[in-house]
């Protein structure tokens, strides 16, 4: 999950079949950091009850890396091989999938990690997940450049509810944007029920679908004012605002990431009405002024924040230390708003300051009155901050080699899925959806057998870019693709439920990532995507590179079958490994809006020999740790030094 990571190539086979294994023996071999996954309580936002936690808290630890220094994460899968109340709801067909529901992937979500090809936390495309009480050790890389904000989080099922947090790679040297310190503000929304039932409801037949999360997470906790005002069951007395410790006359560095799952969030702070985008998705921009930050699933932005001066917070606000920071959920049904608290710390010596509680917010109004959905927001406007002598810049539509369309429909029968040109793919095991779903990673079964399952690229180029075989999308290693990202409205092929004259048809909107080098985002608009109006729309901008962007909803009712929106990418293809690109709403996950994307022929995939590589290829093999078998590792980045 790393940024626009310039990470090495693959490199060669004669070059990394020099690599040797190495025992990472407690003792030998120590990890920069460790991460243990398990079951454990919750307590937030009103909320009780057992959920997955990364070293016991919610969010998990910030993890912090170095600029180009390969750095080892070790993850504990810690559950126990007994999420058996799954067995009942699949045919006995999928026993070895139901081994594996309990087990673990964690992604390094804007990484790109081409260098170290199981080390990307994808199951079913890069690697096997972590068996229950068993550990694997991650590579990972941020080459120099890198810098920025990200997130780390499972790939598996609805465990990226909880299984996350904050992964910030850190400027090798100085930052082109001094601070006086930085903040986190990091966005989850909870479910007041198990994952594992909004999991099994997401795949039922006919879906269950769980309602509106009960409440947003701002830094692990939650004062929701709806709940306030009503007759909640919930526990209110545990509902605690975040607060967010600041100091007079100083310039802050706010890292918004979004480690959201279903909505699109509208955050502001009170009287604080300007912050400076800085980066997006780990890609630093020249500065834009913006009043709020609007972000979606998976998205990151950086913004910098000048605090009041004594004399201001004296003059406008009467030595007011205490503001709201208000955030409300948008592109769904029903109003969500949480608060958090912006503290200023008392240097200025007021006397008989007033605080803001922690426990309460205000019952009568909102301290702010935010907007609607702000449609192609930063679209269009972000820069690059600088572009360094051999960089890579924006790739003209004339170096554009093909076209690939990537045409996105909700298809409702009995069931619900999401298809992208007529397919559908999922990792997670079902029976009765008609989701692609392979029976082992895509890379290992390219090392098992790369004649059989290298993806044919011509029969993809006259199959609108899928290959029809192994359904995947080819590229070669050089190419420049443009990627148009259509959205399509829902198609019913039921009619609507006992009480109903039809279904709703207001578009979803969606924040589309793509694993694996960044592309250039090109924007995008309402309606049908053409060429010359695209094109148009480019005059006089220059792309930020960007990771996840969003295709718009729009708000409005359409007819199925209407086209409702677009987005349009640029890759360079540069970087050999297998991809995801994806929906990141985690519902339109499960329901099969994900592709699967492979860069580079299998001699630039299967870069180490077997059975060199053998302890990675199986489920549980020896490349994974457990309490009696230290893991036998390879170490990829020695492959670069020896080329």
């Amino acid at each position: 999950m790393f940024p626009s990571l310039l990470c090495a190539l693959f490199v060669g086979v004669n070059a990394v079949s020099a690599l040797s294994f190495h025992e990472h023996r407690d003792g030998s071999f120590t990890p920069d950091e460790v991460l243990r996954v398990k079951q454990g309580a919750i307590s937030a936002g009103g909320i009780r009850q057992l959920s997955t936690l990364v070293n016991g808290s919610m969010p998990g630890p910030t993890v912090r890396i170095p600029e180009d220094r390969v750095v080892w994460i070790r993850v504990y899968n810690d559950m126990e091989d007994a999420n058996l109340t799954m067995v009942s709801f699949f045919e006995t067909n999928f026993a070895l999938s139901l081994v594996k529901l309990n087990s673990r992937l964690q992604h390094w979500h804007g990484l790109a990690q081409a260098a170290y090809p199981f080390s990307d936390g994808t199951p079913l495309a890069s690697q096997w997940p972590i068996p229950p009480k068993h550990f694997f050790d991650y590579e990972l890389k941020a080459e120099r450049g890198s810098a920025g904000s990200y997130l780390y989080h499972s790939h598996v099922g609805m465990q990226a509810l909880t299984v996350t947090g904050p992964l910030i790679v850190e400027d090798s040297g100085a930052s082109p944007y001094p601070s006086d310190g930085e903040r986190i503000v990091f966005l989850q929304e909870l479910w007041n029920q198990p994952e594992d039932v909004i999991n099994q409801g997401f795949l039922a037949t006919p879906a269950i679908w769980p309602g509106e999360p009960y409440t947003w997470l701002i830094n692990g906790k939650s004062a929701n004012r709806e709940r306030s005002n009503n007759n909640s069951t919930t526990r209110k007395e545990e509902d605690e605002m975040a607060v967010i410790e600041i100091e007079p006359a100083k310039m802050y560095r706010f890292r918004f990431i979004a480690a959201t799952a279903l909505s699109l969030a509208l955050l502001a702070f009170e009287h604080h009405n300007r912050l400076d985008i800085i980066q997006a998705d780990a890609s630093y921009t020249k500065p834009y002024p913006v009043d709020m930050i609007q972000i979606g699933s998976g998205q990151r932005f950086e913004a910098l924040l000048k605090t009041k001066t004594c004399e201001e917070l004296q003059r406008l606000h009467n030595g007011r230390l205490g503001f709201y920071v208000q955030l409300e959920a948008r592109e769904r049904p029903g109003p969500i708003t949480s608060f958090a608290i912006l503290r200023y710390k008392n240097t200025c010596g007021f006397q008989n300051v007033t605080r803001l509680s922690v426990k309460e917010t205000r019952q009568d109004r909102n301290p702010l009155s935010l907007p609607k959905t702000i449609e192609e927001y930063l679209d269009y406007k972000l820069e690059p901050l600088s572009i360094k002598d051999g960089g890579e810049k924006f790739p003209t539509a004339a170096e554009v080699t093909r076209r690939v369309i990537l045409n996105m429909q909700q298809v409702r029968n009995h069931y619900q899925v999401w298809t992208i040109n007529n397919e559908s793919w999922s990792e997670e095991p079902h029976n009765f959806l008609p989701h692609t779903r392979p029976e082992e990673p895509y890379l290992v079964s390219l090392y098992r057998n790369r004649t059989a399952h290298q993806p044919d690229i011509k029969a993809a180029i006259t199959n609108g870019g899928l290959d029809p075989s192994t359904k995947t999308y080819p590229a070669r290693i050089g190419e420049v693709i443009e990627v148009v990202l259509q959205h399509i409205n829902t198609k019913h092929q039921v009619n609507p439920p006992p009480g109903r004259s039809r279904f709703p048809l207001i578009p979803s909107t969606h924040p589309w990532h793509a694993h694996g080098a960044h592309y250039w985002d090109a924007g995008g608009g309402r309606g049908s995507w053409d060429a010359a109006t695209a094109e148009k729309k480019l005059q006089g901008t220059q792309p930020v590179r960007r990771d996840t962007t969003m295709v718009y909803g729009y708000g409005r009712e359409l007819a199925q079958g209407a086209h409702v929106s677009w987005r349009l990418w640029r890759m360079r293809i540069t970087q050999p490994g297998v991809w995801l690109v994806h929906c990141h709403t985690t519902a339109h996950m499960l329901g099969g809006m994900q592709t699967v994307w492979v860069h580079g022929s299998a001699d630039d995939l299967v870069t180490v020999p077997r059975p060199d590589v053998d302890g990675y290829l199986e489920y549980g093999g020896d490349a994974y740790g457990k309490e009696s078998r230290a893991p036998r590792v390879l170490h990829f980045h020695e492959g670069e030094t020896s080329r």
